[in-house]
């Protein structure tokens, strides 16, 4: 007995002509009483039957099947396409096309969750910038108001009251060369300019240049034992170096103080190199460690909008790594530390 999932034409129309010849050839036996006379109204009767029933199913079958391709693809023909729906798909059997529909609706369901958390996101995201934006226009506009309503007359509180006004302004500043940044890396507009450097020299200037910030809670930032050997890498300095200040910054920031930084540098498979920031601070609860390279990700607001930044940083680090063609990636752990490590390509030295 025939599966009925997987059923054919040509088995319904089999199955159809062989009913109906034998009902014919039945009635033609009973009528006329020579069997060779109702032998071949049976035969004749199958033949007209079967194909009569097999063609017209088919090509009703193939006509719906024709119309939910092209609501699949949602596309007028092309030449190729015509050729596909004329040759190609009447060969095809209903398991296949349903198998087709069902991989279709589950692509069309993947992107509507995608889309939904894009929406998820671009929420957050507005309601985030808003709040990053507001801070300084607030206190901007705080300072200038008290100004004008009478206390330049004070010199002590007018100079204290412009200096934190500029402040603010170089917050709101810092926040739109972040916001530029990170379009143009994400558009692919940025251009790198790859160059072969040694990255131990590139991160003894990034320390050079956070020395007075590291001084001033006793942080000691140095490159791990063993890793000293210059190692070349393949890529934009300048961008590197803005990723090595941003990592060095944060375990400034968030490191416990007289705690260290440490730069470990690894050659991993003769053609890629491994950069490791690590240090001894907060570290950062496990279930932030998926959305902490988002923008305005922060996992503790309050004590990192009072520690400065866009909340940016680390982002424009993913977007710079990943327009290098490498990744970047992030291990920690509460009250022990946290290490930030990505991947370059190698160069000879």
């Amino acid at each position: 007995m025939w599966k009925r999932k997987n059923i054919t034409p040509q088995q319904i129309a089999l199955f159809n002509a062989i009913t109906i010849s034998l009902l014919v050839g039945i009635t033609l036996l009973i009528l006329s009483e020579p069997w060779w006379v109702a032998l071949p109204g049976f035969l004749i009767t199958f033949m007209v039957s079967y194909y009569l029933v097999f063609f017209s199913l088919q090509n009703f079958i193939y006509r719906k099947v024709k119309l939910i391709y092209k609501f699949i693809y949602q596309t007028k023909a092309s030449k190729r396409e015509e050729f596909y729906y004329k040759n190609i798909l009447p060969q095809k059997t209903i398991e296949e096309v349903s198998e087709d529909v069902e991989k279709w609706a589950l692509q069309r369901r993947a992107e509507i969750e995608v889309l939904k958390q894009n929406e998820n996101y671009r929420k957050e995201f507005l309601q985030n910038l808003s709040h990053e934006l507001k801070t300084p226009i607030f206190a901007i506009q705080g300072y200038i108001d008290t100004l004008l309503n009478g206390a330049m007359n004070n010199p002590d509180v007018q100079k204290k009251f412009l200096e934190n006004a500029s402040k603010n302004v170089d917050r709101l500043v810092n926040l739109v060369d972040d916001l530029d940044e990170i379009s143009k890396l994400e558009s692919g507009h940025q251009e790198l300019n790859k160059e072969a450097f040694a990255i131990q020299e590139l991160i003894r200037e990034v320390y050079d240049s956070l020395s007075l910030k590291a001084s001033d809670k006793h942080i000691k930032a140095s490159i791990k034992k063993g890793c000293e050997t210059p190692l070349y890498v393949l890529a934009d300095k300048e961008k590197i170096r803005q990723v090595l200040i941003n990592l060095v910054d944060n375990g400034i920031k968030y490191g416990k103080p007289s705690g260290s930084i440490i730069a470990s540098i690894y050659a991993t498979d003769g053609k890629h190199a491994l950069v490791e920031i690590s240090d001894d601070g907060f570290g950062i609860a496990e279930e932030h460690l998926n959305r902490i390279f988002e923008r305005f990700y922060r996992t503790d607001a309050a004590r990192s909008r009072k520690q400065g930044g866009s909340g940016l940083g680390l982002a424009i680090c993913k977007h710079i790594i990943e327009a290098h063609g490498q990744v970047i990636h992030v291990r920690s752990k509460p009250e022990v530390g946290s290490t930030f490590g990505f991947t370059l390509d190698t160069a000879k030295g």
